[in-house]
């Protein structure tokens, strides 16, 4: 019994893939360990931020108002129009009031809370 060979080239192949137009790349995944990482990097940007931004928002670098000034407590009813004009009748209440707000940091239009301790200035 005898075999038979036959030598034949070695024929190439090759094949080609065409990406479509409309096909979109997969989307990214976070894993737990990229989740981690941004939130990290997130809590690290907003805690620099209140560390370079929060001595501004409390210190200014105005001069401190002149004259007396003494502790009123907030009793119901009470407006800060009301408490500028009992301590200064004879002043300006619009500027009193201001002084007010800026002296306890008060936020503009906030309502004051009934038993709040405020500085008041009774006179220049």
């Amino acid at each position: 019994m005898s075999t038979i060979t036959l030598d034949r080239p070695a024929i190439a192949m090759t094949r080609t893939t065409y990406r479509s137009s409309t096909a979109r790349p997969a989307p990214v995944r976070l894993t737990l360990r990229g989740r981690v990482l941004l939130v990290s990097v997130a809590l690290a940007v907003i805690a620099a931020a209140a560390v370079v931004f929060g001595a501004a928002v409390v210190a200014t670098d105005e001069a401190p108002m002149p004259g007396t000034v003494e502790t009123v407590t907030v009793q119901p009813g009470q407006t800060l129009w009301s408490i500028a004009a009992e301590a200064r009748p004879d002043a300006d209440i619009r500027e009193t009031v201001d002084q007010i707000i800026r002296l306890n940091a008060l936020e503009d239009g906030a309502p004051l809370p009934i038993g709040a301790t405020l500085a008041v200035p009774t006179r220049d």
